[in-house]
């Protein structure tokens, strides 16, 4: 339950670029067993957005990397859009992923608000996701593009696929403003070092979570994203 500061200094100690957390939800849509399991756990040990926001405050007294707030919709708009924004932008939050918030919201009620509090605001794409779509995504979105890597859901150990390959190319060839990132099946070093290859940096959440419920000690973070980066 008070292990976020602490697992927050073991990874900017370890060399993690940033981070990104997650704020947990009873019904995560686009996670897999692992994350929603750990959302099972934070919510019986009472995590909610509050408290969060509790254990955050003051972080910029010993936290220079990005921070980033993913979650869903539906709490966020019950706990109030702008009482949320503003909150983030307080305790030092850089930028926020909402994988259910439409662009048609987005434009309306969010866009407006993420300015006024300087923070990005991270979109979704997929293997699906058109061109013209990528392209509207990429005009609207701030600080990277988060390439989903397959249309399943996350904590897949699968390796890469030429399907996949395929799709961070074609991305790649479209020259998008914003850095991309690549996420869901990154787990290893192998898979890590091969989405690399195509994008600005690599994301991992799922086998993560899995060192920490083994072992959270800050040696054992170091060790692991250590052993990420090969």
């Amino acid at each position: 339950m008070d292990s976020t500061r602490k697992v927050l200094r073991s990874l900017q100690a370890a060399g993690a670029d940033m981070v990104e957390i997650g704020m947990p939800y009873s019904d995560p849509l686009a996670d897999g067993t692992t994350i929603q399991e750990s959302s099972t756990v934070a919510l019986s040990n009472g995590m909610t957005i509050d408290v969060l926001f509790e254990q955050l405050e003051g972080m910029r007294l010993e936290l220079d990397m990005p921070v980033i707030l993913m979650g869903y919709i539906n709490p966020v708009m019950q706990y109030g859009v702008e009482k949320f924004l503003s909150k983030c932008a307080y305790v030092g939050v850089d930028g926020l992923i909402l994988p259910d918030l439409p662009i048609e919201l987005f434009d309306a009620e969010y866009a407006p608000l993420l300015k006024k509090y300087s923070l990005d605001f991270i979109f979704l794409i997929t293997p699906e996701t058109s061109e013209a779509r990528i392209r509207e995504i990429d005009s609207r979105a701030s600080g990277f593009i988060y390439m989903v890597s397959s249309s399943a859901t996350t904590g897949s150990t699968a390796g890469l696929s030429d399907e996949q390959r395929q799709y961070f190319e074609r991305v790649q060839q479209m020259r998008l403003k914003n850095p991309r990132m690549i996420g869901f099946g990154i787990h290893d070093s192998r898979t890590f070092r091969e989405a690399t290859q195509y994008a600005q940096g690599a994301i991992v959440g799922s086998a993560f979570i899995k060192q920490l419920a083994q072992d959270d000690s800050s040696q054992a973070i170091e060790g692991f994203v250590s052993g990420m980066r090969g």
